[in-house]
């Protein structure tokens, strides 16, 4: 009969222990849980299977040698339905054969018998530690793959928003997923069945965007040959999504703020206007206050795009997320070709990277990485070369602090356009510490005025 813990409760990380000998079962999932892990103990592959489906462990170890399914063919079944779950191995019958054997197949470790339950420990801690599967919720909805707070709250957000037809504005930096999450905000409303079209309003020459938006008339102008519908046409009771919002031409802004207020649309030579009901979701990654003082951007427009604000932050500051968003990329990518799993020591270069290109730049590295690796498994040396000089730049725990505080404290001072008493408040700290906290950081009230 196989043991069962209940502990998953208690948001332990979750160790799924798979072996026949009831005895040996017994013993190592008392030793695990002593060390703090949660463990769940099965005596066969095929109760393995329904357990990896129904309970989602971090890590998987199971003895090679069993009866009926043994410990290899159940990694091939893994690899086929959960390639970024990672598998040890145990058995007494180990040899470097059966060692390659494990590797080529995906195995992150192999580990023979008598089993030293200390190095059992370490390894399973490493594995969980490095693709971050040390518990707490994640979501992959929509496309959006997180367990990071902010994320799983910035969805939730999106969910509540999707239920009105309010104009969303979503900033954040280029690669962090905005078209993504305005999918998101479509896919959850009443208009999810009617068309999603995107445009980038920074990738169409200014003359021909219009045109594009609105569409124009045959005539309308040099090689126009006949009618064109734009894409607030096109995307009649859905959503438009206008990315870039901020490279839009300062005559076009006009014309757009017009739709948004009556709700109609004139192609470009047409002498009468057209009704359209659309949803505008626009993006951004300029600071689009900044363009207003610089007169590159209208106010007016502004108020009517940012209805709601969504902010998506950097990877940077979701690193939990980056083994969740390596294998789902290495999922997508196994659909055309071989499954392949991260070692646990390329998974920690991955997540002490810096990443300026977000999470555009870590599906490419991925997908580097894929391309490249001879074997099932991707070591740290693929990686490190994937990465180049993006590679161990996690900061020190004291410099990534004082960078936070120092972005914190100019977003205050921001929102209290340099008013030190105010930002002080907003703090909770007094003038006098607030001061010091603005002379550390080498910030000057007056440059906020």
């Amino acid at each position: 009969m196989a043991s069962k813990s209940g502990a998953k409760s208690t948001g332990a990380p979750q160790v799924l222990l798979v072996d026949d000998d009831d005895g040996l079962r017994r013993l190592l999932s008392m030793r695990l849980e002593s060390a703090g892990f949660s463990c769940k103990a099965v005596a066969s592959g095929a109760e393995a299977q329904t357990a990896v489906t129904h309970d989602e462990p971090g890590v998987v170890v199971t003895d090679l040698r069993m009866d009926g399914m043994d410990g290899m063919e159940l990694l091939t079944r893994l690899r086929s339905t959960h390639p970024s779950l990672p598998v040890i191995l145990i058995t007494a019958h180990g040899s470097i054969p059966d060692a390659v054997e494990a590797t080529k197949h995906g195995a992150v470790d192999f580990l023979p018998k008598p089993l030293d339950h200390d190095l059992l420990i370490e390894r399973i801690t490493d594995t969980l530690g490095a693709r971050g599967r040390l518990g707490g919720a994640t979501r992959d909805t929509y496309g959006i793959v997180t367990q990071n707070t902010d994320m799983l709250r910035l969805v939730e957000d999106a969910e509540r928003i999707a239920k009105s037809d309010a104009s969303v504005l979503i900033r954040g930096a280029s690669g962090t997923g905005k078209e993504l999450l305005a999918k998101a905000v479509h896919a959850a409303s009443s208009r999810s069945r009617k068309p999603f079209v995107a445009i980038n309003c920074g990738a169409i020459p200014s003359e021909l965007l219009e045109s594009e938006l609105f569409g124009h008339r045959k005539g309308a102008f040099t090689g126009a040959a006949r009618d064109h519908t734009g894409l607030f046409a096109a995307a009649e009771g859905g959503t438009v999504f206008l990315d870039e919002i901020g490279d839009m031409p300062s005559e076009l802004q006009v014309k757009l703020l017009r739709v948004l207020q009556e709700r109609e649309i004139r192609p470009v030579g047409a002498t009468a206007s057209i009704d359209v009901d659309v949803r505008v979701v626009s993006a951004t990654h300029q600071d689009l206050d900044a363009a207003i003082e610089e007169g590159r951007f209208r106010e007016d427009l502004l108020y009517r795009l940012n209805v709601v604000t969504l902010e998506l932050p950097g990877l940077n500051e979701r690193v939990e997320d980056i083994p969740l968003l390596a294998d789902h990329f290495l999922l997508a990518r196994s659909k055309q070709t071989r499954a392949r799993v991260f070692a646990p020591d390329a998974m920690e270069l991955l997540a002490s990277a810096a990443w300026p290109g977000n999470v555009r730049q870590l599906a490419n590295v991925v997908e580097r990485c894929a391309a490249l690796a001879p074997g099932r498994v991707i070591d740290a040396g693929l990686v490190q070369r994937a990465l180049g000089k993006q590679a161990d730049s996690l900061a020190p725990l004291a410099e990534a602090r004082d960078d936070f505080v120092r972005r914190y404290l100019i977003k205050l001072l921001k929102i209290a356009k340099g008013n030190v008493s105010q930002a002080a408040r907003m703090a909770q700290r007094n003038r006098t510490e607030f001061y010091k906290l603005l002379s550390k950081h080498d910030l000057d009230p007056q440059d906020f005025k």
